[in-house]
Parts: structure tokens; C-alpha cells; sequence
């Protein structure tokens, strides 16, 4: 299956499964606030899960719960990083912000809520053994928390008010836990789902997801703001160091690549199972939005 439909068969999928694990909640507003900030996105990160697994010899039921989980927590993400006290975005996905749509509790709550129902969905017994899926859920805790994506954010807003502007080096440390961390995690699940080696999709989403983040700068100078469904150049407005302000539009251009290459070069043992997963690493500087 070529990349575009294998992506957006997994986006199906996952998002079958997300609808039926809400079904029964409470018709509540921060309910209808989870179901909305679950609408819509690249749904990159479930589809990693999805493909890793099955190259790893996994079907896609034993691994749904898995790319589901990564998805809400994504999505939980989304939701407090668009807060007044956080990013203060007011559009997301073409469509108003959580906080914008109900207000600022409903979003902090709807937020907390998703990220629980992602380690929930950690628990289901279809992942396998409980050591695998102990391992999934120590694994996704440090990528969401202090020691990835929370971090990430961190440095993220202790750069805005910095003495100075951020070296690449340290925008690269920051964009690998902001961005970089649920990548890798998706790209582990299928291994960790099989009981096999790790490290070489580990070092494949770990340049996928700095690829990923590069072209997000580039969008940020270059996209278009309905195609992208957010407002950009925020970064450039407020003087921040980024990708492209160190290293120029076609320096940025050239990393990319270079790292979608080393991304192509990690998937070498595979041979041609992996070709849909080297389509992705295409995908993620060639996109659009």
C-alpha cells in the first residue's frame, strides 16, 4: 500500500477507535471538547504505531489501542499547548481552539482527560503480555513528560523571554522532546509490541522527527495560512531562533533532506517492507500544511 492510503487507512482506524472508546462517556461539554480536539490532524504519529507494527509482524488490531493512545495524548497536547498561558493560538486544524470554542477550564479538563484515556488505552490486554505493555506505558510517560514533550514545551516558553536567542543546538534538544519524543515513541510501539530490537526505528523517527520539525519552520515562512489551518510566522513576529533563522530557507531545506536520508538509511534491514515508511519521511518535506 503507497503511503497516502496506508496513511489514511490508519487515520480511519485510529479514529474508529478513539469514537468508540468516547461513546459511552457522559454527554458532557468536556466530552463534546475531547471528541473536537480529536478531529482532523496528519494522524502521522497512529500511523507510525500502525506501520511499525507491521513490519514487525503485528497485525493492526493488536496494535490500534497503541497508535489510539498516542493520538489522544497528541491531541491532549494540542489542547493546552493553544492555551492563553501556553502558545495563546486562537485556530487549530481550520478550526477555533478548544478554549476559543468553550473556554479555558473546559480546555485544561478536556486536556487531562484525553491524556488519561491514552495510558487507559495502554491497558488493553489485545497489546499483548503485560511486561509489553508496561514497556509501552513507562516508554509513552517519559516521551509525554518532563523528560520529552512537557520539556520540550518548557524550554519552548523559557526561550521566549531568554537573555539571548536559542543556538541550533539548543533548538534541536528542544524540538527533539517537543515534537521529537512522541515520534520516536510511535516508531518504538511496533518493536516493542514484537519483542524485537528498537534501535533502528529509533534512529529512523529520531531524524524523521527533526525533518518534520524543520519543514514546520519552513511551512511557518513559506505556508499558507488556510492550508495550514493555523496562524504562522508567530515565531518570526516574536524573534524567535528557529531552523530557518539559523541556517537560512534553502540551509533549512538541505538539513531536511539530509535527514530524511539518514531516516531512509535506519530502515536499511528491512529491505522493501519498509517502503511505506520511507514515503512518510518523503512526506514529512514535502507537505503542505
Amino acid at each position: 500500500m503507497m503511503f497516502p492510503q496506508a496513511l489514511a487507512a490508519a487515520v480511519g482506524k485510529v479514529q474508529a477507535r478513539l469514537a468508540q472508546e468516547l461513546f459511552p462517556f457522559d454527554d458532557q461539554p468536556v466530552v463534546h471538547a475531547m471528541r473536537y480536539a480529536l478531529a482532523g490532524g496528519k494522524g502521522l504519529r497512529g500511523f507510525l504505531v500502525l506501520e511499525s507494527a507491521a513490519l514487525h509482524g503485528v497485525p493492526a488490531d493488536a496494535a490500534l489501542p497503541a497508535a489510539a493512545a498516542v493520538e489522544a495524548i497528541h491531541a491532549y497536547s494540542l489542547v493546552h499547548d493553544d492555551l492563553p498561558a501556553m502558545d495563546d493560538d486562537d485556530l487549530r486544524r481550520g478550526q477555533p481552539t478548544v478554549h476559543v470554542k468553550w473556554d479555558e477550564a473546559t480546555a485544561i479538563l478536556a486536556g487531562d482527560a484525553l491524556q488519561t484515556l491514552g495510558f487507559q488505552l495502554l491497558t488493553d490486554s489485545v497489546l499483548g503480555a503485560a511486561d509489553r505493555r508496561l514497556a509501552l506505558v513507562s516508554g509513552l510517560a517519559r516521551a509525554a513528560g518532563a523528560q520529552g514533550m512537557v520539556l520540550g514545551q518548557a524550554l519552548d516558553i523559557a526561550a521566549e523571554t531568554a537573555a539571548r536567542p536559542l543556538s541550533l543546538e539548543e533548538i534541536t534538544a528542544l524540538q527533539a522532546g517537543k515534537t521529537g519524543a512522541l515520534i520516536v515513541w510511535s516508531a518504538e510501539a511496533g518493536p516493542v509490541l514484537a519483542g524485537a530490537d528498537p534501535a533502528p526505528m529509533r534512529r529512523y523517527a529520531k531524524a524523521l522527527g527533526l525533518a518534520f520539525q524543520i519543514a514546520d519552520d519552513i511551512l511557518d515562512i513559506e505556508g499558507d495560512p488556510e492550508r495550514a489551518g493555523k496562524r504562522l510566522q508567530k515565531d518570526m513576529v516574536a524573534g524567535k531562533a528557529t531552523f530557518v533563522s539559523h541556517l537560512g530557507l534553502e540551509g533549512a531545506r538541505q538539513r531536511a533532506r539530509a535527514l530524511v536520508e539518514e531516516a531512509e538509511a535506519a530502515l536499511a534491514p528491512f529491505g522493501d517492507r519498509a517502503r511505506t515508511l520511507r514515503e512518510a519521511a518523503r512526506f514529512v518535506i514535502a507537505r503542505d500544511m
